[in-house]
């Protein structure tokens, strides 16, 4: 199912999110203070192009520098990209069978927006 919902997901939502991520890592790696940045764009759209079957986690050692780094990055680039997230959802949400891309696509919220201190992993089976 995680697979089905995946290839959907690509086609209507995953390619321009990852896109977007993706822009966003290489403008962040142009500048080398900001390569950590740039890093984190880069693994969360791999999650962004294929989100069912993962989920995303608290590093355990997360300090105040990931802290301090999200706010830089919600003031930067985490509000452009939420609002990303919830443009792309809401003609998924017209939808009976987009409904569950517009739910993972709001997940995606919170990542876009404070990406440093977590981990993306693999979920439990039989979730998404």
């Amino acid at each position: 199912m995680n697979t089905l919902l995946n290839i959907i997901w690509l086609v209507f939502a995953g390619f321009w999110l990852a896109l977007g991520y993706v822009v966003t890592g290489i403008v962040a790696c142009i500048f080398i203070v900001t390569i950590p940045f740039g890093i984190a764009s880069f693994r969360i759209a791999g999650y962004a192009l294929w989100p069912f079957g993962r989920t995303v986690v608290d590093k355990p050692t997360a300090g105040a520098f990931s802290t301090i780094g999200n706010v830089i990055w919600i003031i930067v680039a985490g509000v452009w990209l939420a609002i990303g997230h919830i443009t792309t959802s809401i003609p998924l949400f017209l939808s009976i069978i987009g409904i569950p891309l517009g739910i993972a696509n709001l997940k995606m919220i919170p990542v876009s927006l404070m990406p440093l201190g977590k981990d993306i992993v693999p979920s439990a089976p039989g979730t998404f």
